[in-house]
Protein backbone atom coordinates (compact mmCIF):
# COMPACT_ATOMS: atom_id res chain seq x y z
CA UNK A 1 0.00 0.00 0.00
CA UNK A 2 1.30 3.33 -1.01
CA UNK A 3 2.17 6.60 1.25
CA UNK A 4 -0.72 9.47 1.20
CA UNK A 5 0.21 12.75 0.26
CA UNK A 6 -1.25 15.75 2.21
CA UNK A 7 -4.07 16.36 -0.42
CA UNK A 8 -5.20 12.33 -0.46
CA UNK A 9 -4.83 12.82 3.59
CA UNK A 10 -6.59 16.34 3.83
CA UNK A 11 -9.55 14.54 1.24
CA UNK A 12 -9.90 11.39 3.21
CA UNK A 13 -10.10 13.40 6.33
CA UNK A 14 -12.98 15.31 5.31
CA UNK A 15 -15.13 11.53 5.16
CA UNK A 16 -14.61 10.88 8.90
CA UNK A 17 -16.38 12.75 11.83
CA UNK A 18 -13.99 13.84 14.43
CA UNK A 19 -11.19 12.23 13.07
CA UNK A 20 -7.48 14.51 13.20
CA UNK A 21 -3.55 14.28 12.01
CA UNK A 22 -1.82 14.57 15.26
CA UNK A 23 1.04 16.82 15.77
CA UNK A 24 3.55 15.02 13.68
CA UNK A 25 1.09 14.43 11.07
CA UNK A 26 1.96 10.59 10.66
CA UNK A 27 -1.35 9.29 12.14
CA UNK A 28 -4.89 10.14 12.39
CA UNK A 29 -6.49 10.18 16.07
CA UNK A 30 -9.50 9.91 17.83
CA UNK A 31 -10.97 10.21 21.46
CA UNK A 32 -14.31 8.50 22.22
CA UNK A 33 -15.93 8.90 25.89
CA UNK A 34 -18.36 6.07 26.47
CA UNK A 35 -21.04 5.72 29.49
CA UNK A 36 -18.72 2.79 31.42
CA UNK A 37 -15.78 1.00 31.05
CA UNK A 38 -18.28 -2.29 29.74
CA UNK A 39 -19.44 -0.29 27.07
CA UNK A 40 -15.91 0.81 26.02
CA UNK A 41 -14.02 -2.33 26.16
CA UNK A 42 -17.01 -3.70 24.09
CA UNK A 43 -16.19 -1.53 21.30
CA UNK A 44 -12.87 -2.16 21.82
CA UNK A 45 -13.36 -5.64 21.46
CA UNK A 46 -15.31 -5.38 17.93
CA UNK A 47 -12.78 -3.15 16.33
CA UNK A 48 -10.17 -5.75 17.05
CA UNK A 49 -11.91 -8.16 15.37
CA UNK A 50 -12.28 -6.12 12.38
CA UNK A 51 -8.76 -4.74 13.18
CA UNK A 52 -7.72 -8.54 12.14
CA UNK A 53 -9.84 -8.99 9.09
CA UNK A 54 -8.31 -6.08 7.53
CA UNK A 55 -4.56 -7.15 8.91
CA UNK A 56 -4.24 -3.53 10.30
CA UNK A 57 -4.18 -2.90 14.23
CA UNK A 58 -4.49 0.40 15.84
CA UNK A 59 -2.18 1.84 18.45
CA UNK A 60 -4.90 2.89 21.03
CA UNK A 61 -5.37 2.98 25.17
CA UNK A 62 -8.17 3.18 27.49
CA UNK A 63 -8.75 4.56 30.97
CA UNK A 64 -12.31 3.25 32.52
CA UNK A 65 -14.46 4.90 29.73
CA UNK A 66 -12.41 6.97 27.23
CA UNK A 67 -10.52 4.95 24.14
CA UNK A 68 -7.76 6.96 22.12
CA UNK A 69 -7.33 5.52 19.27
CA UNK A 70 -4.43 6.29 16.46
CA UNK A 71 -4.16 5.02 13.43
CA UNK A 72 -0.80 4.80 11.17
CA UNK A 73 0.71 2.50 8.53
CA UNK A 74 3.74 1.78 10.21
CA UNK A 75 5.60 -0.12 6.95
CA UNK A 76 5.21 2.83 5.03
CA UNK A 77 6.13 5.52 8.25
CA UNK A 78 2.89 7.36 7.62
CA UNK A 79 -0.77 7.27 6.42
CA UNK A 80 -2.98 4.50 3.50
CA UNK A 81 -5.42 3.97 2.63
CA UNK A 82 -5.68 1.22 5.06
CA UNK A 83 -5.35 3.60 8.19
CA UNK A 84 -8.79 5.44 6.58
CA UNK A 85 -9.81 1.96 6.05
CA UNK A 86 -9.94 1.47 9.85
CA UNK A 87 -11.43 4.47 10.82
CA UNK A 88 -14.37 4.19 8.88
CA UNK A 89 -15.11 0.71 10.43
CA UNK A 90 -14.42 2.21 13.31
CA UNK A 91 -16.86 4.72 13.04
CA UNK A 92 -19.76 2.10 12.03
CA UNK A 93 -18.73 -0.08 14.99
CA UNK A 94 -19.40 2.48 17.30
CA UNK A 95 -22.60 3.76 15.61
CA UNK A 96 -23.85 0.37 15.66
CA UNK A 97 -22.66 -0.16 19.44
CA UNK A 98 -25.26 2.38 20.85
CA UNK A 99 -28.34 3.77 20.02
CA UNK A 100 -27.06 7.00 21.29
CA UNK A 101 -23.31 8.04 19.96
CA UNK A 102 -20.58 8.63 22.81
CA UNK A 103 -19.48 11.90 23.18
CA UNK A 104 -16.65 12.72 21.18
CA UNK A 105 -13.88 14.51 21.78
CA UNK A 106 -10.82 15.28 19.28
Amino acid sequence: MKRLTDNEIDYNLTTLKGWSLDDNESRIVKKYTFKNFKQAIAVMVKIGEVAEELNHHPDWYNSYNVLNIKLSSHDVGGLTMNDFELASRIEEIVAETNTKRPRMNS
